[in-house]
């Protein structure tokens, strides 16, 4: 095992593990692909240590997301999104970086118009890139 420490991201409105299967679009397998060129051999457990580092910054930033969206600081949700925009796209979680770029944008044009939904939406599918880099980096479950 690569990764042995679980998340203690706050509770997602929906489990991911009771979903099933991961789907195979979770992760970009041309993003997961460019890591793996960085190190070949494999020696330097890069995929697993951006996947750790990916846990750690979730592990801060979502509890301060949900602060700052309880609280009405559209600025400090606004900082979290932008935050994980580049980071989940750097390890392939396409959707939450999508998720993130609107989430950002909206909040920069003021629009509040499905935010919520949209913010909710980013917690969902945090968890689920979550199973899915462990997925990848402990191997499947037996």
């Amino acid at each position: 095992m690569l990764i042995r420490r679980r998340s203690r991201v706050a509770a997602p409105v929906a489990d991911a593990a009771s979903a099933g299967a991961l789907p195979p679009s979770v992760l970009d397998g041309d993003a997961l692909q460019r890591l793996r060129e960085l190190d070949p051999s494999g020696k330097s457990r890069l995929l697993a240590r951006v996947a750790q580092a990916f846990e750690t910054s979730l592990e801060r930033l979502m509890p301060e997301l949900r602060s700052a969206w309880q609280a009405g600081d559209l600025q400090g949700v606004r900082h979290v999104a932008h935050t994980l925009k580049s980071s989940s796209a750097s390890i392939g979680a396409i959707k939450l970086s999508s998720l993130c770029a609107e989430i950002e944008s909206m909040i920069r044009l003021e629009s509040r118009d499905g935010l919520a939904a949209r913010v909710e939406s980013m917690d969902r599918e945090t968890v689920v890139v979550l199973q899915a880099l462990r997925h990848l980096t402990d191997g499947p479950s037996p």
